[in-house]
């Protein structure tokens, strides 16, 4: 009954922001348009539809917003206007009650939330749809105390969405099958991903441990501070992490007014993904304004705080050899060899032309090389290579969808930042460098080392080895040669029988005849 009370709900929404309207429009049917324009009746749909749309998943609750935060990544299947609007989207959820809170720690560490902490503030400083943040004092096995943060799962999520991911699968597969527009975006598909992110984020042990490989990662760069994990206090539902203070990267001009170089920031911010990227290919995902800040504190001033780290995104060898080999060959024109590298890829099929590819990639890039390197957007440069790719039915790598929405947060950043940053002066050190290293002698010299200790491990073993082997290999022609033989032997047998079987009846023939001859004539 619930779930038929949502679902009426969700179509109340639908209705009242005009969705169905933009879902009759996406049918070529004249009757189905005419359908539309009727129902725009006694309903106020001037706003734009990407507003519309935005407004409505606000109005149907936190799942419905992360959704809607998801769906704005994949800019390679949504309309520029509507991709816009959702990037708008921002998770503040009420908090719950700190009692609740307080209930859900005390059970995750079987003892009163006292005796954890020296102190703990039951009003919560930050709250999200998954999960709320409260700070504390701990005081460690070392006797010292430290100024903490903890997070807790927000209370009864699974069943909540689990029955609101399965209204959204129930109308990811109406709009495949009503409409040729909802097919090319792959409704299902999208709903599929999203389950993926949110089961995710459900477990903080997993979000505690990417901030932890990001702190590792990150350690010898002095950019960027990420808090530290109390492994001890870490569960499902709960993480305590050392304590940030900072300011909100999105309030520019208290940080000028606090003396920080913006033109440095917006630098390093480049300098920390492009880092994350081609160096370790592991790279915070979801780096939006909410989730950094800038320290003020003497010893590390001027430096990023990265926060939230339930969305990460990792990227293969070859992913990173791709993306390096694109960057350069675009701003270096080489159309051809763009599109040799989507074929080469193995996303674009096998069949695919050359000279057609290049040409569309020429189409849609040759139009940036008419502004300053500052205003090129490598963001958008890479959307325009997936969507140009999509047309001759390439199937874009979820890993860098996630790339390109995080670069396109950091240049927005950025600009926001310093508005004449040249993005491509600060990336092209490490594309360059990261390319260098994959030929030439360090690479070779790596990877000996990297192999060095299986190497010397098997080679004391090589002679035994190839004394194995060669036994082995004698043995096994041995007994090949046995089966051979004995296979023969039993084909001659065959041979033998159907010979002498053939003689035996030949001549039984013969005989007949005789005999009857012989009657014939009278011998008999």
């Amino acid at each position: 009954m619930r779930q038929l009370w949502r679902g009426a709900f969700i179509l109340w929404v639908a209705v009242r922001f005009g969705l169905d309207e933009l879902v009759l429009n996406a049918f070529s049917h004249r009757g189905l348009r005419a359908l539309a324009r009727a129902t725009r009746l006694g309903r106020d749909l001037s706003a734009p539809r990407g507003q519309r749309l935005r407004e409505a998943l606000e109005a149907l609750g936190p799942i419905f917003v992360k959704f809607g935060q998801v769906l704005s990544t994949r800019r390679d299947l949504l309309p520029p206007d509507i991709a816009d609007e959702l990037a708008r989207l921002q998770d503040r959820v009420p908090p719950f009650d700190s009692a609740v809170a307080v209930a859900i720690i005390e059970r995750a560490f079987g003892r009163p939330v006292g005796e954890i902490f020296t102190r703990f503030e039951r009003e919560p400083v930050a709250s999200a749809s998954i999960a709320q943040v409260h700070f504390a004092r701990l005081k460690g096995r070392d006797g010292i105390e430290r100024d903490v943060a903890v997070k807790v799962l927000r209370p009864g999520m699974q069943p909540v969405i689990e029955k609101d991911l399965a209204l959204m699968r129930m109308m990811a597969g109406w709009v495949e099958r009503l409409s040729a527009d909802g097919r090319r975006l792959k409704p299902r598909e999208v709903v599929a991903e999203f389950d993926t992110y949110l089961h995710d984020e459900l477990d903080l042990v997993r979000e505690a441990a990417n901030a932890a490989q990001l702190r590792r990662n990150m350690e010898g760069l002095d950019l960027v501070l990420i808090p530290e994990m109390y492994w001890d206090y870490c569960t499902s539902e709960v993480i305590v992490m050392q304590r940030m203070t900072g300011v909100p990267i999105s309030q520019v001009e208290r940080l000028r007014a606090a003396g920080v170089d913006l033109k440095k920031l917006a630098r390093d911010g480049v300098t920390i993904f492009f880092t994350q990227v081609f160096r370790d290919g592991f790279f915070h995902a979801d780096m939006h304004p909410g989730n950094i800040m800038v320290s003020l504190e003497r010893a590390t001033f001027g430096r990023y705080i990265s926060l939230d780290f339930g969305i990460v995104g990792t990227l293969t060898e070859f992913d990173k050899e791709y993306l390096a080999q694109n960057f350069t060959a675009f701003f270096r024109r080489d159309y051809k060899r763009v599109a040799e590298l989507h074929i080469e890829s193995g996303w674009v099929p096998p069949e695919t032309r050359v000279d057609a590819l290049e040409s569309a990639i020429r189409s849609v890039c040759e139009p940036y090389f008419d502004r300053p390197l500052a205003e090129i957007s490598l963001g958008m440069v890479l959307l325009r290579l997936f969507q140009t790719s999509r047309r001759f039915n390439v199937e874009i790598q979820p890993q860098l969808v996630l790339l390109q929405k995080t670069l396109l947060n950091i240049e927005g950043l950025g600009r926001e930042l310093d508005p004449e940053l040249d993005l491509w002066s600060t990336a092209k050190p490490f594309l360059e460098r990261w390319m260098m290293e994959q030929v030439g002698p360090q690479r070779l010299w790596e990877e000996m080392r990297a192999q060095g200790p299986q190497y010397a491990k098997i080679l004391p073993q090589l002679p035994r080895l190839l004394h194995d082997y060669l036994k082995s290999d004698r043995a096994r022609l041995e007994r090949e040669t046995l089966e051979l033989l004995r296979e023969q032997r039993r084909t001659n047998r065959l041979l033998q029988a159907l010979l002498y079987g053939g003689l035996g009846f030949v001549l039984g023939l013969i005989v007949m005849q005789l005999v009857l001859r012989m009657r014939l004539s009278g011998v008999l």
